[in-house]
């Protein structure tokens, strides 16, 4: 059977900084060991269905502008969508990453009723598996898209109709024991419509309610069928709702303790939803791992003059080199990976565009976990930050966080002490310095 993608005939090899030949990998070797591990494990890369095969390349002022022939108006939707699964497959396999990721209707149409759904997928999962044997491909996770069908335009878990709530529970129950069924390392739930447009017709107590006991069925289900992979939730500020109940990591860590679910969750953090809420990447993955609650990457990045999702292909290493930073010296990903969740811009017509956003994506990651590796092991920024808080371990410091001093014994320390303290200089601008000597030397002897 002839493939889709037949202008790039073979596997995409590693073809080093000299390389011409652009459909070739400039930095990115599976097998370079770095820290003692190789980076395809480091890395644990996926391509993600939906933005790739399940957008026609569409906006709001245009129709779609790419060839993808499944999506065409009037195609068999059976048809349709193991022509999709099929193209998808040849092109992760051609890629040579280890991983996918999809949304139920990504890879199936929905039917007549919700049986008939569920029959839809069950028969398209058989060629997934068939798929997966012959490729040694495996799933990153899968997760359920409870926010494009109108029944879910005010919300799912935290809609005022309670069928619909209970459709968007037998979902997620369906594609949790799919990604169980296909050996899902993760499952993620993005709470794309759970949220307000108006506080007008909003009570926020109950939605909220309702959300925390629609992740507690879901957290129970995963014990219940033996799934051991990880619950992720995906933080968004806004877009498509005004205001989105897991608005970052911070807030969806207060959300997780206030109704007991921390040990059952960790987050999926997107780039450019983390400049959506005013931060930066790195914060977000910080602030997670700081509470404990890192789970895996959706890698993309956005335009700063755009105040939207744009989903585009991360071609920075700077900005990336700060946040794998922070996961290494955290000990680097578990069941998470970097998921590309990102778009090809819709004049990139030919279907080879495809491979040469990801090359670029993945070059630009693999050189920021060789930069960032190289700020881990000179030690430079780690021991910084142990250096300004050392005072806080011993003495004064120390008796403090340790409850041995109350407030007015603080007080007299400080009067009797004649205590003046002086700032001291955090040294940002050569702290910046040395991560940008790291970043420009990587690689420089190889």
């Amino acid at each position: 059977m002839a493939g889709f993608f037949t202008d790039v005939p073979e596997r995409i090899a590693f073809g080093g900084l000299e390389s011409t030949d652009p459909l070739t990998f400039k930095v990115y070797e599976p097998d370079r060991l770095v820290l003692g591990k190789r980076m395809e494990d480091h890395l644990r890369i996926a391509v993600c269905l939906w933005h790739s095969f399940n957008w026609p390349g569409s906006d709001v002022f245009g129709v779609g502008t790419f060839d993808r022939p499944w999506l065409r108006p009037g195609a068999d939707p059976m048809e349709a969508a193991r022509a999709k699964v099929n193209a998808a497959f040849e092109f992760v396999a051609k890629l040579g990453v280890p991983f996918f990721t999809f949304h139920d209707r990504d890879v199936a149409p929905e039917g007549g009723s919700f049986a008939q759904t569920r029959d839809l997928l069950d028969a398209v999962v058989e060629d997934i598996e068939r798929h997966m044997e012959r490729t040694g491909i495996n799933l990153l996770w899968g997760t359920a898209n409870l926010f494009s069908h109108p029944r879910y335009a005010a919300g799912a878990a935290t809609n005022p109709d309670p069928e619909v709530f209970a459709y968007a529970a037998a979902q997620v129950k369906l594609m949790l024991e799919t990604t169980h069924r296909l050996r899902g390392a993760n499952y993620v739930l993005w709470g794309g419509r759970e949220g307000y447009e108006t506080l007008l017709n909003t009570d926020l107590a109950r939605e909220e309610a309702q959300l925390a006991r629609f992740l507690t069925l879901v957290a129970e289900h995963k014990h219940r069928i033996g799934f051991t992979g990880t619950l992720l939730l995906e933080p968004k500020p806004q877009e498509p709702t005004k205001h989105q109940y897991d608005y970052d990591s911070a807030t969806v860590d207060a959300f997780l303790v206030r109704h007991d679910l921390a040990n059952e969750y960790r987050v999926n953090i997107e780039a450019n939803h983390a400049t959506l809420a005013g931060h930066s990447f790195e914060h977000e993955v910080a602030v997670a791992i700081s509470r404990g609650i890192f789970g895996s990457i959706d890698m993309n990045r956005g335009d700063p003059q755009n105040g939207w999702d744009t989903d585009q292909f991360p071609n920075s290493v700077d900005e990336l080199a700060i946040a794998v930073h922070e996961i290494l010296r955290a000990g680097g990903l578990s069941t998470g990976g970097f998921n590309f969740d990102a778009k090809l811009r819709r004049q990139s017509l030919d279907r080879s565009d495809l491979f040469h956003a990801h090359i670029g994506g993945i070059d630009t990651l693999a050189r920021a976990l060789l930069a960032a590796a190289g700020m881990l092991e000179a030690g430079d920024l780690s021991a910084e930050k142990e250096r300004r808080y050392a005072r806080w371990d011993v003495g004064l410091g120390a008796e403090i966080l340790d409850g041995g001093l109350s407030l007015p014994e603080i007080e007299s320390r400080v009067v009797g002490e004649g205590m003046e303290p002086k700032p001291r200089s955090g040294g940002q601008e050569r702290l910046e310095n040395l991560v940008n000597q790291r970043i420009w030397s990587t690689d420089r002897d190889r």
